[in-house]
């Protein structure tokens, strides 16, 4: 889909000799000064014109006078920015980053946002200019950023006009990240929004069917499919891509039905989809699979040329051609077909398996051993390990037979013994095919024999023999096979250079007729979509193309050996995403997800909604991020306009780096900011004692960072920026803008104000209801992790001892220093060795015998996991260290995982015995299966059965168990007053209630922050050990790094550090064994993981201590989890009023921050509901029952305090599914299908508010 708007370049011949200056960027119509002039009527209309509006302005149907103003009005502010040399406000560089983006000229948009930021200290509330930037990043592929930039408007202003868009973009990046939980979740955010969107519903309905589909949910998928196809006045092109995947799944999966059955269901989707696009390439493509996997090859070969002959030649089909040829018997036809496809694409796997599978079957192991290394040094080869040793097999037999090549003529050997003509190009040779030209001249196998004609003087006499017998094939082709694919064929180009498919109708917004996706691939591979990759961020391509088959162990013959038309081909990996390679010399690849740069004119123009394909763009050239590429470049930012670029991107000492990768890496803020803008000092800076004494006084922190500590730029042109904006550039005509969004309000009243006085203050706020999003720390910029601490730590400091502490007596366990010591922030976990025999607590209460017998159905959550030594994690096939940690959910019942837990211990018992008896060289009586995994590094890894959180807050099923956890002290107890989590008025399983963990050795806990940073206690059962992993609070930030470096999701992936990549970071790790009857206290936002050495249980539940420091690390883990749209199990808004109810508080630190928030969530109430009363909407009582949960949006998940959202048929039918204002209003924009109901007066919480006041402290008390 080509994007509505043109660049500068294009749109240059329309215009007048004038127009064509300043589509150059040279200004026209200068005055004496230089500068050009805008009128009143053309700033007022500019003003109305940001990065809103991208994707629904339509700049080629009656948007030339738009697209004229844009272009005039950017070289209109770079005329004042050169003339100010630079020196001029910062929203000049905002608005100039809003232009250029309409007009689509993306590298001039992220120069001025880039500078904009560097400008500005508080960016963070301007919504447009975070979602612009999001744009900018979304088009250069840079997902790490745009999900940062599109995260932060949501968290700034949650209802954001265009928040569907967002969730749009950020469904599809999760997809490609295969984050796919997060996807999905981002999908229905965007579905239920009522809002306009460049995609309609049914395409996003079509995204979550293949979500379905792409984690090998197929039940669920064809569901979602075929309800799809229910939908009236469904556009054809949707039609037609739902049904070929429908074919295309049901041709490979065989949970659908027996094979006959699948077969001819895939067969009568492909044509009906056919029927609804007759021109899709793919569709006929996949339907040549399907017969050819039924045995009718006539019908398997006119498909494939009629999806020659629909969309440009694609490898896979030119590889399936082959395996068709070499099926029915015909070794020539099928090298021909083999060699187009790796012309095509010399990265595609499976052509080369096939083609050496076709050198092995005619006896030239030479040449199949080429082939076979072709095949492993592509990206997308999966069999590698495979491949290996099929060469070490070949090449040993070539060592016992050095002559057995066959030296017969070509007529006289049996076909399936006859011998092929040898590659004639070099690996470089095909490289150098890459390009279009080459492409076009041996573009079929007439083509190519063409090219091996004209080169016959270059070939030696072997050579020259082979053209020869080539040629006479090639014969004997034509006159025989009136199958023969057309040879005239021009076409063929790179999937990296061909031009996605033409949209079909503005209705249809983006599904196009005939780009690959799906690719030949293993049974393990995922079916991907066939759908515009630019709408779709679809990522098919050659990088996942893998062999349709295992190779055979011994000499391949003919029938037997090319099975795989029948098998799965798909274009993902296993998460059903792929990735492309770039058509460039292999030194330059750039492994992206494809994106073509090629775009086409839309049918009958488009009907002012674009799609996303002209945000999307794949560089061709370099990789988004090459830092080690020598000829990086910058994108040229001022066309011919050098003085223009240095001022947009800075003076070098400003530090704004100008290449490619390190602009797009360093313009938006990373998480390495400095440790005074980290999530901790962020928040304890806003609600520190001073800044809370009054609202107004509080100051907005700049970010001094964007990747790099020297990125925010602190002088203009070497001066201050205090002085930067002189008498003559406040005169400049910038536009007056419109607010975007409205800023989020100061506080005119302090916490030390009574509830009247907040009240008269939120009556004089605007009228229109504010978010329930920012609840706590509005005052903040959006949170962020923190940077390693300064200075690192010396090597010799990375593995500190664990603090622990020795009991003797009960005495000693109730001594109030050793609370002091577990609190203590300086200390992050505190290891308290023999408690149970201190307290003679009776932990054979919780042994596995006793469990059984007191509730042997009793349900447990099994995790299926690869056993592997404790200081390692090895991918599944144990070739590399990784971050992922394999951990698969199910479930069963105490009794039959008591069953497995004892058989387990039998079965290693008797390994030891057998070890013992064949004198082992490392046998050992007290090794364990992970002693043994430990040595063995590398997979296959043995599968064992984690299982988790068995729940025992029944206390009638579990009396006696919570009667003897009665014995701890206080500080420990799962309730006590002192514990936060105890004012909750409500369970929340596993932080308030104790969780039960039986293991086996090697059983995992993944890395992990507890729940909204609480403490959390751990006593070991027995009889086995554990071995824990610690990392300090300070270093979260590092190992949130980590995640996303190695993709993966720090608060909801499962994830086990490397410890080498953690020690290379500076990260101290506290290591340390648990014996049974230790008690693990896990300090406030510690990183910890666990793994079991013995078969053991554990006891756990968390604890929330009444100090500042936990307050204040639970609030901004409640942030962080709102920025990154996950759920807080703990609802800190609600805890915070039943605190100011329940709880007498003397620390003043801890008062000032509860009764901020406090003020914060009044204020908000009372604003909301003044807005709701003054629109006429009325406000029903409802109230509260005892022990009643915390309320959460059912669509996004965030806390709904007070006033809940409810439809009119959930308040009818009593089942009250809440809703917060924002998904409420995205749902109906003036909330004429809800109800409002209340759960608090407002006297009730202003009563509360007054009431909470600063306590006494003891020592006063005392003295």
């Amino acid at each position: 889909m080509k994007s509505c708007g043109v660049s500068l370049a294009a749109a240059a011949p329309a215009f007048s000799d004038e127009e064509k200056k300043m589509a150059a960027g040279k200004p026209r119509g200068k005055t004496k000064e230089g500068t050009l002039s805008l009128t009143a009527e053309e700033r007022e209309e500019l003003s109305g014109l940001d990065s809103l509006l991208f994707g629904f302005l339509n700049l080629h149907e009656n948007g030339a006078k738009t697209e004229t103003l844009l272009l005039k009005a950017v070289c209109c502010y770079e005329s004042l920015i050169l003339k100010a040399e630079g020196r001029v406000e910062s929203e000049f560089f905002c608005q100039l980053g809003h232009f250029n983006l309409l007009l689509e000229d993306y590298p001039k948009a992220l120069s001025a946002y880039q500078r904009y930021y560097s400008l500005q200290s508080d960016y963070w509330k301007n919504a447009a200019f975070l979602y612009g930037l999001g744009l900018v990043y979304f088009y250069y592929n840079a997902f790490h950023w745009a999900i940062k930039a599109f995260q932060e408007v949501l968290y700034v202003e949650p209802s954001f006009c265009r928040a569907k868009e967002i969730h749009l973009r950020l469904g599809l990046m999760f997809k490609v990240n295969t984050d796919y939980e997060s996807s999905l979740k981002h999908f229905q955010l965007a579905l239920i929004d009522s809002n306009p969107c460049t995609l309609s519903s049914v395409e996003i309905q079509f995204h979550i069917a293949h979500l379905y589909e792409t984690q090998r949910m197929y039940h669920s998928a064809k569901e979602a499919y075929e309800q799809l196809l229910q939908t009236e006045n469904l556009p054809a092109q949707v039609k037609a891509t739902v049904l070929q995947q429908l074919g295309w799944m049901h041709h490979n999966v065989d949970l659908l039905g027996d094979q006959a059955t699948k077969e001819s269901c895939a067969i009568q989707y492909l044509q009906k989809s056919l029927e609804a696009d007759p021109n899709s390439g793919q569709s006929w493509y996949f339907l040549g699979r399907c017969y050819s996997s039924i045995g009718k090859v006539q019908d398997a070969f006119i498909s494939y040329r009629q999806s020659i002959d629909k969309s440009e030649a694609s490898a896979d089909t030119w590889c399936s051609i082959g395996v068709l040829y070499q099926q029915q018997n015909q070794p020539m036809d099928a090298l021909q077909a083999y060699i187009c496809a790796v012309q095509l694409d010399h990265g595609h796997a499976a052509a080369w398996m096939d083609l050496g599978t076709l050198y092995e079957s005619c006896n030239q192991p030479q040449d199949a051993i080429k082939c076979y290394l072709n095949a492993t040094r592509s990206k997308s080869c999966s069999n590698t390990s495979m491949l290996t040793g099929r060469i070490k097999v070949l090449q040993a037999y070539k060592a016992h037979h050095p002559n057995s090549e066959p030296i017969l003529g070509l007529n006289e050997t049996p076909i399936s013994q006859q011998p092929l003509p040898v590659h004639m190009f070099t690996c470089s040779e095909v490289d150098d095919l890459s390009s279009p030209a080459k492409r076009k001249r041996i573009s079929s196998p007439a083509k190519y024999l063409e090219q091996l004609r004209t080169d016959r003087d270059h070939f030696n006499p072997t050579q020259k023999l082979m053209l020869q017998q080539l040629e006479s094939q090639f014969v004997l082709m034509q006159q025989q096979n009136t199958f023969t694919l057309p040879h005239n064929c021009t076409n063929l180009t790179s999937r990296t250079e061909e031009p996605w498919r033409k949209q079909l109708s503005n209705s249809t917004q983006g599904f196009n007729k005939g780009q690959n996706s799906h690719l030949p691939g293993s049974n393990d591979e995922q079916p991907s979509f066939s759908t515009d990759p630019a709408l779709y961020l679809q990522a098919a391509s050659t990088n996942t193309q893998t062999s349709h088959r295992m190779l055979p162990t011994s000499s391949v013959t003919q029938g037997t050996a090319f099975n795989h038309l029948s098998h799965t081909a798909t274009s993902g990996d296993q998460q059903g995403i792929c990735y492309t390679k770039e058509s460039t010399p292999s030194g330059n690849r750039s492994f992206v997800p494809e994106i073509s740069s090629h775009t086409e004119d839309t049918p009958n123009g488009c009907a002012g909604v674009k799609g996303l394909s002209n945000r999307v763009q794949q560089l061709m050239a370099e990789p988004i991020c090459s830092p080690n590429s020598r000829d990086s470049t910058s994108p040229n930012l001022i066309s011919g306009n050098p003085q223009m670029s240095s001022l947009l991107i800075g003076k070098a000492n400003d530090g704004v780096m100008t290449g490619a990768c390190d602009k797009v890496n360093s313009i938006h803020p990373e998480s390495h900011t400095k440790t005074n803008n980290s999530v901790a000092s962020l928040h304890s800076s806003v609600i520190s004692t001073t800044a809370l004494k009054s609202a107004d006084q509080t100051t907005t922190l700049g970010v001094t960072s964007i990747s790099s500590p020297h990125v925010r730029l602190q002088t203009v042109n070497g001066k201050g920026l205090e002085n930067s904006h002189s008498s003559k550039n406040r005169s400049l005509p910038m536009i007056s803008r419109k607010p975007d969004s409205p800023i989020i309000p100061s506080m005119s009243v302090s916490i030390y104000s009574n509830s009247t006085e907040v009240l008269k203050a939120c009556r004089n706020l605007d009228k229109n209801g504010l978010s329930n999003s920012h609840n706590l720390l509005d005052k903040c910029p959006p949170p962020r992790p923190p940077t390693s601490p300064y200075p690192p730590l010396p090597k010799d400091k990375l593995n500190p001892p664990t603090p622990s502490i020795y009991l003797e007596s009960k005495r000693d366990a109730f001594f109030p220093p050793l609370h002091q010591f577990c609190i203590n922030p300086k200390n992050p976990v505190t290891v308290i060795r023999g408690l149970a025999g201190a307290l003679k607590l009776d932990l054979g209460l919780f042994s596995t015998k006793t469990l059984v017998e007191a509730n042997n159905e009793h349900t447990v959550e099994v995790r299926t996991q690869l056993l592997q030594p404790a200081d390692e994690n090895w991918d599944p096939t144990g070739t590399k260290k990784i971050w992922r940690c394999e951990s698969n959910r199910s479930h069963t019942t105490i009794a039959k995982y008591a069953q497995y837990q004892a058989s387990s211990f039998q079965e290693s018992l008797r390994e030891e015995n057998e070890k013992r008896m064949q004198h082992r060289e490392y046998s050992d009586n007290e090794s364990t299966s992970s002693d043994n995994s430990g040595r063995r590094r590398k997979g296959p890894f043995k599968t064992i059965k984690f299982g988790t959180n068995i729940d025992l807050s029944d206390d009638k099923k579990w009396k006696l168990q919570l009667l003897e956890l009665t014995k701890l002290p206080a500080f420990v107890r799962v309730v006590s007053a002192g514990n936060l989590l105890s004012h909750l008025g409500h369970t929340i399983l596993g932080m308030n209630t104790v969780q039960l963990y039986m293991k086996v050795p090697g059983s995992r806990t993944p890395g992990h922050q507890e729940n909204n940073n609480f403490c959390s206690v751990n006593i070991n059962i027995g009889p086995g050990d554990c071995e824990w992993f610690v990392v300090p609070e300070g270093y979260w930030g590092v190992l949130n790094d980590f995640c996303e470096k190695n993709n993966l999701n720090f608060l909801m992936s499962s994830w086990w550090p490397n410890l080498e990549d953690l020690y290379e970071a500076n990260v101290p790790v506290y290591r340390f064994i648990q014996r049974p009857g230790d008690l693990v206290w896990i300090n406030a936002g510690t990183v910890h993981w666990v793994q079991a050495v013995g078969w053991c249980n554990n006891i756990a539940w968390n604890v929330g201590p009444l100090t500042a420091s936990q307050y204040k690390l639970a609030v901004e883990r409640y942030e962080w989890n709102k920025l990154q749209s996950v759920k807080s199990l703990v609802p800190m808004v609600h805890l915070s009023w039943n605190m100011a109810r329940n709880i007498k508080v003397s620390d003043p630190k801890l008062f000032e921050m509860i009764k901020y928030c406090l003020m914060k969530i009044l204020k908000q109430c009372l604003t909301l509901r003044e807005a709701l009363i003054t629109a006429g909407k009325e406000i029903i009582w409802h109230g509260r029952t005892n022990d009643e949960p915390a309320h959460y949006c059912s669509i996004c998940e965030v806390e709904v305090f007070d006033l809940l959202f409810v439809t009119n048929e959930s308040n009818s039918q009593k089942t009250y599914i809440v809703h917060c204002q924002d998904c409420a209003r995205k749902a109906s924009g003036n909330l004429d299908n809800f109800v409002v109901l209340e759960e608090y007066k407002i006297e009730d919480l202003m009563q509360v508010y007054d009431q909470f006041t600063l306590a006494p402290s003891v020592s006063s008390c005392s003295s």
